[in-house]
C-alpha cells in the first residue's frame, strides 16, 4: 500500500516505525565496528604480554639443554651457570682425590696391603684412596676394578682426567696393575715389592706399551646433587692381585 493511500494518521505512524528501525540498525552497525576496532587494538598488546621471545639457544649447550631451551622451558643463563657449577664441583672432587693420593707418597709396597700402616699393593692403594676421598668402595682386585659396572670406561689416553683409574698389563694379562692419573701425563701408584708409592710418567715406553685403558667414577659429577655413597662396607684384605 502506498503512503498516498493512507490517512494522515496512518502515514505518521508508519514513518515513525521506519525511523525507529533505522536508528536501531545504525546502533548495531556502530556496535560491530567498535567491537572490531577494540579487538584490533587490544589483541597485539595481549599477545605481546602472553608470548615472550625465547632466549637464544647456546651453541655449547648439551642436547637436553638445547631441547629445553628451544621449547622455551629453560633460560640460557641458568643452564650455563649450572654446567659451570658441575664442572667446578667435579674439578674440586678430582683435586681432593689426587691430593689424598699424594699424601701416601713413600708408603711401602706390600702384597695384600690396603692401609698406610701396613703398606699398599696397587689395588689396595686405589681402593683406599677412592673410599676415603669420594666415598666410592672399589672392588679389591685390579681386574675387578677395571670390570666394575660402577665405573665408566675411558679407552683413549688423550681423554684422561685427574682422578681416573689407569690400568696396565704388567703380569702378561690385562688389567694386572692399576694407578691413579694425576694430570700432565703422570700417575701415582704402588708399583711392586721393594718399592713404594710414587709418581711416574705414562709417556715412558714401558707404560705406553702396557696401557690397557682407564675408568672414571661417575661420583665425580653426581656428588654435586647427592651425598656420596656409604663407606660402611668392610674391606677384604686377603688374597689380592696387584
Amino acid at each position: 500500500m502506498l503512503l498516498t493511500d493512507l490517512t494522515p494518521e496512518q502515514r505518521a505512524s508508519r514513518l515513525h516505525r521506519r525511523s525507529n528501525q533505522t536508528t536501531a540498525l545504525g546502533k548495531g552497525v556502530v556496535a560491530c565496528v567498535m567491537t572490531a576496532l577494540a579487538i584490533a587494538l587490544i589483541s597485539p598488546s595481549a599477545h605481546a604480554q602472553n608470548v615472550q621471545p625465547r632466549p637464544a639457544v647456546s651453541e655449547n649447550a648439551d642436547p637436553i639443554s638445547r631441547f629445553l631451551q628451544e621449547k622455551g622451558l629453560m633460560d640460557t643463563k641458568p643452564v650455563v651457570e649450572l654446567a659451570q657449577q658441575v664442572r667446578d664441583r667435579a674439578s674440586e672432587m678430582a683435586s681432593d682425590l689426587v691430593l689424598s693420593a699424594m699424601n701416601f707418597l713413600g708408603v711401602p709396597y706390600r702384597r695384600g696391603g690396603n692401609s698406610p700402616e701396613t703398606g699398599f699393593d696397587c689395588s689396595g692403594f686405589t681402593r683406599h684412596v677412592f673410599e676415603n676421598s669420594i666415598g666410592l668402595v672399589l672392588p679389591r682386585r685390579a681386574a675387578e676394578q677395571a670390570n666394575s659396572p660402577d665405573l665408566v670406561p675411558v679407552n683413549n689416553q688423550s681423554e684422561l682426567k685427574p682422578g681416573d683409574l689407569v690400568f696396565f698389563n704388567t703380569l702378561k694379562h690385562t688389567f694386572s696393575h692399576v694407578g691413579i692419573y694425576i694430570g700432565g701425563n703422570k700417575f701415582i701408584h704402588s708399583p711392586r715389592t721393594g718399592s713404594e708409592v710414587r709418581v711416574e710418567d705414562m709417556r715412558d715406553s714401558y707404560w705406553q706399551k702396557r696401557f690397557d685403558g682407564a675408568r672414571r667414577a661417575p661420583q665425580m659429577v653426581s656428588a654435586m646433587l647427592s651425598n656420596p655413597p656409604s663407606t660402611g662396607r668392610t674391606s677384604n684384605s686377603g688374597n689380592s692381585t696387584p
